[in-house]
């Protein structure tokens, strides 16, 4: 069964920057898109940076582009995302997620995804 884990998270002020990593175990096949939501409560769940694992191919939503950056280190199993100028907008729980889905119609739908880890807390404060 595959495992997700975040680590990372924490409170920072407006402008600051943390970095989030996630750690992936028992694939039974290679993921080809791994990425990063954020939920806040009462809201969906919201896309903010895919990676196509094979080429490193990268998405990010526009509330993010410019500010945060995906990427992956397969050595390591590990997929991270380094969170710059962080403005209290972006506090949120911050999900990893995972899919051996090689094609998918759209960018950053929670609904491709099938493996998911528990989350990790980011909170910027003004």
């Amino acid at each position: 069964q595959v495992q997700l884990v975040e680590s990372g998270g924490g409170s920072v002020q407006a402008g600051g920057s943390l970095r989030l990593s996630c750690t992936g175990s028992g694939y039974t096949s290679t993921p080809k898109y791994m990425a990063w939501f954020r939920q806040t409560p009462g809201e969906e769940r919201e896309g903010v940076a895919e990676i196509f694992t094979p080429t490193s191919t990268t998405y990010y939503a526009d509330s993010v582009k410019g500010r945060f950056t995906i990427s992956q280190d397969n050595a390591k199993n590990t997929v991270s995302l380094q969170l710059n100028s962080l403005k209290p907008e972006d506090t949120a729980v911050y999900y990893c997620a995972a899919t051996a889905m090689f094609w998918k119609p759209a960018p950053l739908r929670p609904d491709d995804y099938n493996a998911w880890g528990k989350g990790t807390q980011v909170t910027v404060s003004s």
